[in-house]
């Protein structure tokens, strides 16, 4: 038994371990949302010679270049570039398209302001979701490595769930509550930022890992406290059955001697009425 709720602790410590290792990753991250933006091509220049639009100017030094477009009404989507983004809970960088790197400004900035009350809302429940995270993983090694008693033991582990199981609801709202935001962002943000396709991140996928983990590792710590109380109650009951039956054993046996002592008494009482009746008697 005591291996058992040694292993299911270790399990649960585990499962609390990666969903807080998770959760803090993606809140500090950036690829939540990754996709593209359509922008129009920056206009061709002395450093910029490709993946630009020729408004005049010396065509036949542009003729060899492929890669320059000369505008007209004709070119379509040959006008824009398709840049690269990715946006968190904090900020949203896209490719710099004339320089090399990224540039990165606040998502906060970016989002609605009908829609900022709920980003503040998720950012809260994110650091909320991470403390209680830390608190249950807490209660969980207390319970593994220095609990004095088993039923200390139930208790941390009782208390353990509880945090595991809030912090989880916690996390699962905040992730709906951004996801809500950046849709809305992206019909109504702003129009250099709004995207032209874009899907899910890597961080966005270890943010649902961390809730998944976090709910494991709540119902690893409710089975545990479920099943050691349960084993408690069954060895309680067989005890006190063998008590119960020690009991009766115990006085049948306390009657029957009382019994036997009695019919003894009663022999021996009989015994001695006949001795004095013939002691007493004449000859």
């Amino acid at each position: 038994m005591k291996t058992n709720r040694r292993c299911r602790a270790l399990l649960a410590v585990s499962l609390n371990l990666m969903a807080l290792l998770f959760s803090t990753t993606a809140f500090i991250t950036t690829h939540w949302c990754e996709g593209t933006q359509r922008v129009p091509k920056p206009s061709c220049g002395k450093e910029k010679k490709t993946n630009c639009l020729n408004y005049g100017g010396n065509e036949t030094a542009n003729e060899t270049n492929q890669n320059v477009v000369h505008y007209s009404w004709e070119t379509g989507d040959d006008r824009f570039l398709f840049r690269y983004f990715h946006t968190g809970i904090w900020y949203s960088c896209e490719e710099n398209i004339n320089a090399a790197g990224e540039k990165c400004r606040s998502f906060i900035d970016l989002a609605p302001a009908s829609e900022k009350g709920v980003l503040w809302l998720s950012v809260v429940s994110e650091v909320l979701y991470i403390m209680l995270l830390v608190v249950g993983f807490s209660l969980m090694c207390l319970e593994l490595f220095h609990s004095s008693s088993v039923i200390d033991g139930l208790k941390l582990n009782a208390f353990a769930a509880v945090f595991t199981v809030l912090s989880g609801l916690l996390g699962m709202v905040a992730h709906m509550m951004y996801t809500q935001v950046f849709q809305v962002t992206v019909s109504l943000g702003p129009e250099d930022w709004r995207p032209h396709s874009w899907d899910y991140g890597w961080s966005f996928c270890l943010a649902w890992g961390s809730f998944t983990c976090c709910m494991a590792a709540s119902i690893t710590t409710l089975n545990s406290y479920t099943k050691t109380v349960i084993e408690f109650r069954h060895k309680r009951k067989i005890f006190e059955q063998g008590f119960r039956e020690e009991q009766n054993f115990l006085d049948q046996e306390a009657i029957k001697y009382f019994r036997e002592r009695t019919e003894e008494e009663r022999a021996e009482a009989g015994d001695l009425r006949l001795q004095c009746l013939h002691s007493c008697s004449p000859n």
